[in-house]
């Protein structure tokens, strides 16, 4: 027995000598494969950056579903607030081989507080503005891109406490330019009521004006300041004050 458990501890030492100096020489190594961080090549950093842009360009050629979410605030004897969540799908449509068709969609989810006494809250839809923008597939050899069409206001409003009741519609302008990772640039419209639901109000007649500045670094957050304009007042809404929280 003697002898056979002898070769056979030998064997164990040897083969453990035969470790310790595989990991002494470096022979071996324990880190696992999943931590080991593979370059990133150029092509990846050049599709990041174009996605990148793509994310901040409200006319680019993806569909996309961004969210905007805007608090208001000093409605009325109250003192009360309302809160918007703006859904804005963008599809994009190409004619042909130069032009673009954009369809842009703003649909509000609204929460208004009660603004006066004997003025319950409400929770539901606002008004509906759609905006159809032409814009060319290129920009301009200045690098500025630019769009232009119609916008649509439809009374999809759930209450009269959250929309105007009034079918509008207007022209609609965006232009903008993208730079060493900054996009900066500014949209409008404008819209005339053409149509009453139902109920009589005044007629809403707007000029909304949103400036933007963005810049969007491949595996950086986003950074963005916006001036966001409120949707046309409704008979029952008393101005108050607004600020975008985030989008």
């Amino acid at each position: 027995m003697r002898n056979i458990l002898i070769p056979l501890l030998l064997i164990v030492a040897c083969r453990t000598a035969a470790l310790a100096q595989g990991i002494s020489t470096g022979e071996l190594n324990l880190t696992p494969k999943y931590l080991v961080q593979e370059p990133t090549t150029a092509s990846e950093s050049a599709d990041s950056a174009e996605l990148a842009k793509k994310l901040t360009n409200p006319v680019a050629r993806r569909i996309s579903v961004p969210f905007q979410f805007n608090y208001d605030e000093g409605f009325g004897p109250q003192d009360a607030f309302k809160l918007t969540l703006n859904i804005q799908p963008v599809v994009p449509l190409s004619l042909n081989e130069e032009w673009n068709l954009i369809i842009r969609t703003i649909v509000p989810v609204v929460y208004q507080d009660p603004p006066a006494d004997g003025i319950s809250s409400e929770f539901g839809l606002g008004d509906t503005t759609q905006s159809f923008f032409f814009s060319p597939k290129k920009p301009t050899a200045g690098g500025w891109i630019w769009a232009i069409g119609p916008v649509f206001l439809w009374p999809t409003g759930t209450d009269d406490l959250l929309d105007s009741g009034k079918w509008g519609a207007g022209p609609t302008a965006l232009v903008l330019k993208q730079d060493h990772g900054w996009t900066y640039g500014m949209l409008a419209n404008h819209l005339w009521s053409y149509a009453v639901r139902a109920v009589t109000r005044t007629a809403p007649t707007s000029t909304p004006r949103s400036s933007s500045r963005s810049s969007a670094t491949p595996g950086r957050p986003r950074r963005r300041s916006a001036s966001t304009p409120n949707p046309p007042t409704t008979g029952k809404e008393i101005s108050g004050r607004s600020r975008s929280i985030w989008s």
